[in-house]
């Protein structure tokens, strides 16, 4: 999967408080203190119809960001100088329906159909401002976020995405935004018939959250794992081995274990192989299981424990002696951000 090239990008304002939407992995790289807005207001009403609007250049805020669904709001400064209480709703109409936006409510009525015309609105290449026209290609697509994560139900389209465009709305035949363009397939780093662009209603509630609470909550089961490309160099073909289960975790109540290392040797970890019933064979599949549930949800969790205490350690140290039996869990969902990454004491990844 290709992304589209850091350093510039695409967004468009959210709602009449000045907030812009655009993808993180536009602005993950850049000085937070130097971010750069470029907007088209309307000008005093001209003959020329190339001077309808003027371009201006704004300083934006970081507001917060969503690393695994790779969605960032940005905050504009006020425009006293517009002279109206809502300064921006003037810019924000002038992009037509992006004015109603801002609430679950504004998810379009009708839903997403393969072969219904698609509008994508971007940057690409630096071209300000630029329209192509397609059609939505797919539905239930998954493309990776930054943080490595699925982000799934993505639509896919053939409307030209280039460098530049992630961030943009796409839109359909009666301008509702329905998603932002976030991703390419391209063996050449442009367009080649295959964009992909986060679902609306992902966007409403990652970005109501962030403006609400200031950053994204999610369920978690608050452990840490070992990432599949080492689990498979220790002959772990199947699950996600659990590395640390801290003492704040509502995994580590209910009794799951995670890898030990010690003179004796290293105790491996419980391997976790199905949730809720749902085959895990790698750490997408847990991802997509937390994806339907909430904070407080009781899960089932079945692992596979190894039965010897400790095993031999050694530098070439496998999985390929050791006996396992499955058991099952029954934990708590907790909030994502109850177990910090600084928590673990093993390398790997939180969950």
């Amino acid at each position: 999967m290709g992304e589209v090239a850091l350093g510039t990008g695409s967004g468009f304002i959210w709602d009449s408080s000045g907030h812009v939407i655009t993808n993180y992995h536009v602005i993950r790289r850049a000085d937070l203190n130097n971010i750069n807005v470029a907007i088209l207001s309307p000008k005093t009403p001209s003959n020329d119809r190339d001077s309808e609007f003027k371009r201006t250049v704004y300083k934006a805020t970081l507001v917060g960001y969503d690393e695994d669904k790779d969605i960032a709001v940005l905050q504009l400064p006020p425009l006293s100088s517009l002279g109206k209480k809502n300064a921006w709703e003037t810019i924000s109409r002038a992009h037509g329906s992006f004015s109603s936006l801002g609430s679950e409510n504004s998810i379009p009525p009708i839903p997403l159909r393969v072969g219904q015309t698609a509008l994508a609105i971007g940057n690409p290449f630096g071209l300000d401002h630029s329209l192509s026209v397609g059609v939505i290609s797919g539905l239930g697509r998954e493309v990776r976020s930054p943080s490595g994560r699925p982000i799934p139900n993505v639509i896919q389209t053939d409307a030209a995405i280039n460098p530049g465009n992630s961030g943009g709305p796409l839109l359909d035949s009666s301008g509702r935004l329905i998603g932002m363009n976030t991703a390419i397939f391209s063996t050449t780093g442009s367009s080649a018939g295959i964009g992909f662009a986060i679902p609306f209603d992902t966007l409403a509630y990652v970005v109501t959250m962030i403006l609400r609470e200031g950053k994204v909550v999610r369920p978690a089961l608050g452990i840490s794992y070992l990432e599949g490309s080492r689990a498979r160099v220790l002959g772990i073909t199947r699950g996600v081995l659990v590395l640390d289960v801290p003492t704040t975790s509502k995994c580590y109540q209910a009794g799951l274990r995670g890898t030990l290392r010690s003179e004796q040797g290293i105790t491996i970890g419980d391997i976790i192989v199905a949730f809720d019933g749902k085959e895990i064979d790698k750490e997408a599949d847990l991802f997509k299981a937390l994806e339907g549930h909430k904070i407080g949800d009781t899960v089932t969790l079945t692992v596979s424990r190894s039965t010897v205490k400790d095993s031999k350690d050694s530098q070439d140290f496998s999985t390929d002696n050791l006996t396992f039996k499955d058991i099952k869990i029954t934990t708590v969902l907790q909030s994502s951000d109850v177990v910090k990454r600084t928590d673990t004491k093993v390398a790997g990844a939180i969950n």
